[in-house]
């Protein structure tokens, strides 16, 4: 489901430039696997493909685009029953600052004593 919201906000995002024009548009959709290729003359290429798995399906893809500052920005990534996990993000992703040593303590007490159930 989140890879699918991603895909929609790049397209709103790529669909948004009026002047851009359709190079690639493929399809194709059936009952457990579908496929699809989108690339336009403004950089954004958009490819996703996914099958499913019993209940559970696997989907991957890859987003690109230029950026307004002239760089490229592309992801890849996977969404599965573990959630959507991005495998490769140029450039890199943001990640949270180490978390502090007090906080770890602090975190490590409190599941060394869990609250006890009020009678």
């Amino acid at each position: 489901m989140k890879c699918m919201i991603v895909f929609a906000c790049l397209l709103a995002a790529a669909l948004a430039n009026e002047d851009a024009g359709v190079l690639r548009n493929e399809a194709e959709v059936n009952v457990n696997n579908f496929k699809y290729a989108l690339e336009l003359d403004n950089s954004v290429k958009v490819e996703q493909h996914g099958e499913q798995d019993g209940d559970a399906w696997r989907v991957a893809g890859s987003h690109s685009w230029t950026s307004p500052e002239g760089e490229g920005v592309s992801i890849q990534y996977v969404a599965d029953e573990n959630g959507y996990q991005v495998l490769s993000a140029n450039p890199p992703l943001p990640t949270p600052p180490p978390i502090p040593e007090a906080i770890q303590r602090a975190l490590a007490y409190i599941a060394a004593h869990p609250p006890q159930p009020e009678h």
